[in-house]
């Protein structure tokens, strides 16, 4: 879990880094587009629209895909914090994975209410679009 915050939080920075560098590139774009007007003409001008366009929809990509990976890190945030509330479930026995918007539950659980109970805590969770079921048993059932 912890490897996966680390990730989401060095896309995000680096999503902002990027971000910070085009805003400041569009920010000189006037500049730009009068010099291309006085040195190339319409065409010039029309030319950095283009690549200012092509750069901003980049950017939206690139930020489509950081609220993606933030929106999985959040998903398996929250069900495992419901899982470490809830005295039915061992959270520390549970390993919770979330690729866009499925959720892997693996690990061991002694119970299969303890299993019942995990994978229901997943389901209720708003955003999940799915669960898959990789836990196994390791006591007595009851």
């Amino acid at each position: 879990m912890f490897r996966a915050l680390f990730k989401l939080m060095l896309l995000l920075i680096v999503v902002l880094l990027v971000g910070g560098f085009f805003a400041g590139w569009w920010g000189r774009a006037p500049q730009a587009e009068r010099d291309a007007v006085a040195t190339a003409g319409r065409a010039g001008a029309e030319r950095a629209r283009e690549v200012a366009s092509q750069v901003g929809q980049k950017t939206a990509e690139a930020a489509k895909v950081a609220q993606e990976a933030l929106s999985d890190g959040s998903l398996t945030a929250k069900i495992k914090a419901k899982m470490a509330l809830d005295d039915t479930v061992k959270a520390l026995d549970l390993n919770v994975d979330t690729v866009d918007g499925v959720v892997t539950v693996s690990g061991k659980v002694r119970t299969t209410a303890e299993h019942d109970r995990a994978l229901a805590l997943a389901r209720e969770t708003n955003g999940v679009k799915r669960v898959i079921d990789r836990t196994s048993t390791t006591g007595a059932r009851d």
